[in-house]
């Protein structure tokens, strides 16, 4: 506390008035935390709200939860070091973004409020009676654990770098007080106050990638000269699409981008708002807009801020940081406060809904409670990851980028593949869910920790494909029931009548 006390003393009052703005808003969050956490009452409350999530919420809270400090930091640090390569990270993305609210949302939704789940684990794993279904549940648990203790303590650096940068205190104090604010306020009130403060943070986040990306081309000399710095920056590749890459590679390359968006069917984060957003087609149809314009905004600017910035600041440290050097070079104090506000709202929206999903995972997918006992449950492991995160934030990889894409993958592809076929085909035995969840978590477990593999269509294609091609109901028929028709189908019809 000495050195965050020194640091505050040796503050220009533009830092302190961008600290000022930052407490104000963390205050906020913390209100909100407060408020919801005389909502929840029972497990429903506390995973799902209730399941009477409005459009706007549902939107709003999944869109701002799923785009971590990932989007803001290492987007925009990707479009500063790639160049025009970073391109194929818009349809990567946003295309994501389109099939989780058109196709997958809606039977989810549905799938959800008839079976009564209350996880997606326990969507995959199917119903605890039900061969296999605890391992599943078990094994599902275990790499959604791993997997959002690397994307929490990825999250905490996002806090950390921003911090470090503004306010020159050193990564320790960065990530411990981003840590503080994430973990109270989610133990407070669970998934109200984790949507409700997702919804203030996506809202913030999409306003300020309307508004620093117009700072930027203003700061450059307008379009046309945005566009002609863009020609005269000389790196290696920097102005190829293929990222100077030709042939086979520059096509794996590209495949490889979109491999990214493969991962969004299957983050639990993202896809418990689909469970909790309260029924009927118009919610869907204005939360759909609502989340697809808010990822076009998001990731457009995004890629303009990295481009530009690397005019306006040729060269960086870390290129990571630009967003957070454009905010400090470019506004003035209060609107600096606000903007970097939204970085927070990055790293805080993603981080609250891990840590409640990891919680779920342990207290309700392995069955350690029911009632008050499981809502205990779930807090005691919030509190436990926050710390195991905390550590991996301030002596792991200072890669934003690297380490969510790994832990993104790592979980989309051990539950993507039977979620959306069991919400959108019907149920699909057990053995072959139990196959396609080893496999997709596996192998790319695997490919991750080899570097020939790492990062390449071996880590961000084949797992989910492999998965998918399991579980697809090749066949229609199966052993028949005493009336005649499957005893599949008879379960089918029964989920998604």
């Amino acid at each position: 506390m000495t050195t965050i006390w020194a640091s505050f003393e040796a503050m220009s009052d533009r830092t302190i008035t961008v600290l000022v703005t930052l407490t104000v808003y963390k205050v906020t969050l913390l209100a909100i935390g407060l408020f919801a956490n005389a909502k929840t009452n029972d497990e429903t409350e506390f995973y799902l709200g209730g399941r009477s999530l409005g459009p706007w919420v549902a939107a709003l809270s999944a869109s701002a939860s799923s785009s971590s400090a990932w989007t803001l930091l290492a987007v925009s640090g990707a479009a500063y070091s790639w160049g025009l390569s970073a391109v194929w990270l818009f349809p990567a993305c946003v295309g994501g973004f389109v099939f989780n609210w058109i196709v997958l949302a809606p039977a989810v939704q549905r799938v959800g409020n008839k079976t009564g789940a209350l996880t997606v684990i326990e969507l995959v794993a199917g119903p605890r009676d039900r061969e296999f279904s605890r391992l599943i549940s078990a094994i599902c648990a275990i790499i959604v654990l791993c997997a959002f203790t690397i994307y929490v303590a990825a999250q905490l650096q996002g806090a950390g770098k921003t911090f470090e940068d503004t306010f020159g205190w050193s990564m320790t104090h960065s990530v411990l007080v981003g840590a503080g604010v994430v973990i109270v306020y989610t133990l407070l009130g669970g998934f109200w106050a984790v949507s409700l403060t997702d919804t203030l943070q996506g809202a913030a986040m999409a306003a300020t990638a309307l508004i620093i990306p117009v700072a930027v081309v203003l700061a450059c000399g307008g379009p046309v000269a945005l566009v002609n710095g863009i020609g005269t920056i000389d790196a290696p590749g920097w102005l190829d699409p293929l990222a100077g890459a030709g042939g086979a590679a520059g096509l794996g390359f590209v495949l490889g981008t979109f491999g990214i968006g493969l991962g969004y069917p299957g983050q639990p984060h993202v896809a418990n708002r689909f469970m909790a957003l309260r029924l009927g087609q118009e919610a869907i149809t204005t939360a759909r807009r609502v989340a697809i314009g808010w990822a076009v905004i998001i990731y457009c600017g995004m890629l303009i801020v990295g481009w530009g910035g690397r005019i306006l600041y040729p060269i960086l440290a870390d290129n990571e940081t630009v967003f957070i050097h454009i905010t400090n070079g470019i506004f003035p104090p209060v609107v600096s406060g606000i903007l970097l506000a939204a970085v927070l709202s990055a790293v805080m929206s993603t981080a609250d809904s891990q840590l409640l999903v990891a919680g779920s995972s342990v207290s309700h997918d392995l069955g350690l409670g029911s009632g008050k006992r499981a809502l205990l449950w779930s807090r005691v492991v919030v509190l436990t990851i926050s710390v195991f995160a905390v550590v991996a934030a301030l002596f792991g990889s200072q890669s934003i980028f690297d380490k969510v894409l790994s832990a993104w993958w790592l979980v989309g592809f051990t539950l993507g593949p039977t979620l959306i076929v069991t919400t959108i085909k019907g149920p699909v035995p057990p053995i072959r869910i139990l196959i396609a969840v080893l496999v997709g978590g596996g192998l790319t477990f695997i490919a991750n920790l080899i570097p020939a593999t790492d990062k390449t269509l071996v880590e961000s294609v084949l797992p989910f494909v492999l998965g998918l091609l399991i579980v697809w109901p090749w066949k229609r028929a199966a052993p028949q029931g005493e009336n005649g028709t499957t005893n599949i189908h008879r379960q089918a019809a029964d989920i998604h009548s």
